[in-house]
């Protein structure tokens, strides 16, 4: 069939750098008719406003991961709509908590309604070179991400020396022998994957996901009308961040609007342009529900002013 739409999975844990490697793709695709299908577990689309460009069409799918049955027809009307506008490329930015072990499953549903649109292209994985030897011990969600690779893009290597660096490719290679590694610094990398063919090793077919309802993570949103210091904010992040998978937003500090994000241990701030009335981050709990009290005493420490949670 002429002219089929090609579709890449995005993949990677939180924070490993999807939606920074995202926006340099985009970048390179200037001028083609690109769709992005972006999946996060918050009610709040924070990503989406990052990588928004010219001529991009982007749907944002929040609440849940897409692979899951909470969410899957959601994801198969969104590639159905996608077909009907004749896109060249379609990228599916999947939740960082995503497991895409049943991507075939919805691609065929698709294929149902709208026959042989997509040339599944592969899954490209963002490996966290930081911190990823530590999550996949912990984190099943990691492996399985890493398992359905066709492509592995390492993140992060600036900031670890040789040998981390070579203990964390060979414990890739345990859970993938096949895939391609290429290194990154910022999500940029020296590798047109565009051109090549990411399953010419072959396709793993399909597994039973383990996303469930019952095992999708809390995830709340705490919203602040008013201005704080990064001093501040910085107390309350380091108190909450080891019982939170990952915490990201904008908030309002004394130098501007900032972009938050916490991964692990570390607390990133980048000014931005992006003019809010409100601040708001997005936090994704280790524990479930029992963050909620931690947060409001945390918050209450530390900033002593109203604040919502929901």
């Amino acid at each position: 069939m002429e002219n089929r739409t090609k579709l890449y999975l995005l993949t990677g844990f939180l924070g490993a750098g999807k939606t920074t490697f995202l926006t340099n793709v985009l970048n390179d695709l200037e001028g083609k008719k690109v769709a992005v299908i972006m999946n996060e577990f918050g009610k709040v689309g924070i990503d989406g406003s990052i990588i928004q460009k010219d001529g991009m069409e982007l749907v944002e799918i929040n609440r849940g991961s897409i692979f899951c049955s909470c969410l899957q027809l959601s994801f198969v009307s969104a590639l159905t709509e996608m077909a009907d506008r004749n896109m060249e490329y379609v990228i599916v930015e999947s939740s960082g908590l995503a497991d895409p072990s049943n991507i075939g499953e919805f691609l065929e549903a698709v294929k149902v309604v709208k026959g042989d649109v997509y040339d599944y292209s592969g899954a490209i994985c963002i490996v966290d070179g930081l911190n990823f030897l530590e999550q996949v011990k912990d984190i099943e969600t990691v492996e399985r991400q890493l398992k359905f690779a066709h492509l592995v893009i390492l993140s992060k290597v600036d900031l670890i020396d040789e040998n981390k660096l070579n203990e964390v490719k060979a414990k890739i290679r345990e859970i993938n022998e096949r895939v391609d590694i290429v290194e990154s610094i910022n999500g940029k990398i020296d590798y047109n994957f565009l051109e090549k063919d990411l399953l010419e090793e072959d396709w793993l077919g399909v597994e039973e996901t383990t996303n469930t309802p019952e095992n999708k993570p809390k995830t709340l949103t705490l919203t602040y009308d008013g201005e704080l210091t990064k001093e501040r904010l910085t107390q309350f992040l380091d108190i909450i961040k080891k019982d939170s998978y990952r915490i990201k937003g904008f908030f309002k500090l004394e130098d501007g609007w900032n972009q938050v994000d916490v991964v692990n241990k570390t607390i990133d701030y980048k000014l931005t342009n992006k003019g809010e009335n409100i601040s708001e981050l997005v936090i994704i709990s280790k524990i479930g529900p029992q963050i909620i009290r931690p947060i409001f005493n945390a918050w209450e420490k530390v900033v002593g002013k109203e604040m919502k949670l929901r």
